[in-house]
């Protein structure tokens, strides 16, 4: 009876019964080809033939005998890489900045702009209100910021004052140009600062002084080349304020009168004075009119002798310094 049922399932399942000795002699012959493989029989100077062959070795060890891969197995035969794209470098993109438009008094962090294309407070130094481009071989004035107070432009090689120079600089009281190539001074570059307190000219070539404006307290024009016919008559005679005048060491033939009543220093040494009149210091018709804030007159280095001209200054506190003889 047993034999007879065992006959029966065979029939039933012929597939199944061929399946199992087939398996049975693949892992058979799978451990032995493995048993087999040992390290002479890599080839390490042909290796890329080895691995090929191993490969093949591999998958005809675990392919299906229909033909069929089973799942989990190497593949029979390797994909080849996909060809990569040659990389075509990117050219950098170069962008050019627009340069901003600026005014030439505009206020800025650094200050208006020069001729040199820097901004004048990197030219020069801009400390608060005040502006130093002293030693900087300027040749002329830079832009300077609206709220200038105090310019110091010492010691360059500046030649001219243009009108334009020091256009709306209301706050401006002070110039300092001393020792530059100053030549020429524009007619309306300095009378429209009504703000302005000191004028500092000295060590220029200058042969005339221009309009200026009545606010000046103090001015110094030595070591140029002044004439007299270079400065205007009464140019001074409305300053109220003006309290220091030097002129010394210039080519002027007289003192520039009339002078402000508020003078107290002027200094007209080393010129060619030659003479003085009555009313130059003192008024002749008032006897008893003293010119008390008068104190500091230098007269010495020029040809005058003031002994000669005694009546020209007995209203003054103290004599001129001068020559006598």
């Amino acid at each position: 009876m047993k034999s007879l049922l065992y006959l029966f399932l065979v029939l039933l399942t012929p597939e199944a019964a061929s399946a199992a000795p087939a398996t049975e002699d693949r892992k058979e012959v799978a451990n032995l080809e493995l048993d087999t493989l040992t390290e002479d029989s890599f080839d390490l100077d042909n290796y890329e033939l080895n691995l090929d062959k191993e490969w093949a070795n591999l998958s005809l060890l675990t392919s299906h005998p229909d033909g069929a891969q089973e799942k989990g197995t190497c593949p029979t035969t390797l994909r080849p890489l996909p060809e990569q794209e040659e990389e075509v470098p990117l050219k950098p993109l170069v962008t050019t900045p627009a340069a901003p438009k600026t005014d030439a008094h505009k206020p800025d962090i650094f200050g208006p702009l020069t001729e040199l294309g820097l901004p004048t407070c990197l030219l020069c130094v801009c400390i608060s209100s005040s502006v130093y481009c002293d030693d900087a071989d300027l040749e002329y004035i830079p832009p300077l910021p609206k709220d200038t107070v105090y310019l110091y432009a010492r010691f360059n090689k500046i030649t001219r004052i243009t009108a334009t120079d020091f256009t709306g600089l209301k706050k401006l009281k002070r110039i300092d140009l001393t020792s530059n190539y100053i030549s020429q001074i524009d007619d309306d570059a300095l009378g429209s600062l009504t703000a302005l307190q000191e004028l500092i000219l000295p060590e220029n070539k200058l042969t005339s002084l221009p309009e200026l404006p009545d606010s000046l307290i103090f001015i110094d024009a030595r070591m140029n080349n002044l004439r007299s016919s270079g400065v205007r008559p009464e140019i001074f005679q409305n300053m109220k304020n003006l309290h220091s005048l030097y002129l010394s060491n210039n080519k002027l033939n007289y003192i520039p009168v009339p002078l402000p009543e508020n003078l107290r220093s002027l200094h007209l040494q080393g010129n060619n004075i030659q003479t003085m009149h009555e009313e130059t210091f003192c008024n002749k018709r008032d006897a008893d009119y003293i010119r008390k804030p008068l104190e500091d007159i230098r007269l010495d280095g020029n040809p005058i002798n003031l002994s000669r001209f005694s009546s020209a200054y007995f209203c003054l506190p103290r004599l001129p310094t001068g020559r006598l003889q």
